[in-house]
């Protein structure tokens, strides 16, 4: 390694000021009889695709496969990738900066299903409970899902993997989750397709 080389430095370097969270995030969309599936955590006002962390050196499919295993006890299958979304959002007195992987996935057939109510709980960080809402603009409104964009893309779903830069705002605040003040960025040709 010549000295110019070694001048360089090409790692990923997270400095983290107080109160500022960078995190590589990946989530499902899974469908069934035109629902889909989400969760929270049970002190949260609003839900939330289900996902997680990623950890270091595992591939984001591999991380969804996994985290899905660990939260619903169920081995999915992980499809296409639809939105990769930087994420900049206020949430529990901390400014985030999330980069997001979100996927199609399917869900086994014998995971609960029913429209009513809470579906499967577990024990993670926080304790988790998961439930089925309408695949709906309105739906995804009605239960207060970030990020927010995904409202407006829940029924025509992108044919290609499309670049997403979002702004949530404060997630602590009611009122600010209410405000849609957002943008979007997605690369040329993200056109809406299919869920398959």
């Amino acid at each position: 390694m010549s000295k110019k080389d070694k001048l360089r430095d090409y790692r990923l370097r997270m400095k983290l000021k107080p109160k500022r969270i960078f995190q590589m995030r990946v989530a499902g969309l899974g469908f069934r009889d035109g629902h889909l599936l989400v969760h929270r955590a049970t002190h949260e006002a609003f839900w939330t695709l289900p996902g997680g962390r990623a950890e270091f050196g595992e591939e984001s499919a591999q991380t969804l496969h996994r985290e899905m295993i660990e939260e619903l006890g169920v081995e999915v299958t992980v499809g296409r990738l639809l939105w990769v979304v930087e994420n900049f959002f206020h949430y529990e007195d901390r400014d985030w900066h999330e980069l997001g992987f979100y996927y199609l996935m399917d869900v086994p057939e014998h995971f609960p299903f029913h429209v009513d109510d809470v579906v499967h709980r577990v024990q993670d960080e926080h304790p988790l409970e998961f439930r089925w809402i309408p695949a709906t603009e309105a739906g995804l409104k009605a239960f207060d899902l970030p990020p927010y964009f995904l409202a407006g893309k829940i029924e025509n779903l992108p044919e290609t993997t499309c670049h997403v830069v979002w702004d949530d705002n404060n997630l602590d605040s009611d009122m600010s989750r209410k405000a849609f003040r957002r943008y979007e960025l997605p690369v040329a040709g993200c056109s809406g397709g299919s869920r398959n």
